[in-house]
């Protein structure tokens, strides 16, 4: 009797936009715009300097600037959708998405008037997940949290 293969499960959905962790970085919830025609993902940076295969650089996030000096994991020349190409330092870290993570490369850039603070593109997600191009946060909706009653 032939074997029947079981047919991979479909892909997980998720919403142009997510709520991710990047715990190597411990800098709490960050909201991404997921966008599959970019290539890879990007972190909003400021003050970004390379210095002997290391990357100093401040994320301002949550009312605080967070300062790292991290290993330089690559440099690379990114071309935006407008066609405007700029060389970004690339870390290499963790990115959690729901009850799941894996390693990830980010780049390092200026997206301060984007809106969300990161951007993961299709790499980033590999075939892990489906995207709902209508709607944000299916994954990690946080719910509000319930009023005391006053007594």
């Amino acid at each position: 009797m032939p074997r029947i293969k079981a047919s991979p499960a479909p892909p997980r959905l998720i919403g142009w936009r997510e709520h991710v962790r990047l715990p190597d970085l411990a800098l709490g919830l960050i909201t991404a715009k997921v966008d599959t025609g970019a290539r890879t993902a990007a972190l909003h940076a400021e003050d970004i300097r390379i210095h002997d295969h290391r990357v100093r650089f401040t994320v301002p996030l949550h009312g605080r600037n967070h300062h790292f000096d991290l290993p330089l994991s690559d440099e690379r020349r990114v071309k935006s959708t407008s066609g405007h190409a700029e060389h970004r330092a690339v870390i290499s870290t963790t990115l959690a998405l729901g009850e799941e993570s894996w390693p990830i490369e980010v780049t390092l850039t200026d997206r301060a008037g984007m809106g969300v603070p990161m951007l993961l593109g299709r790499n980033s997600i590999g075939h892990r997940f489906a995207v709902h191009p209508a709607r944000s946060f299916i994954l990690t909706r946080i719910k509000p949290k319930k009023k005391k009653k006053p007594k």
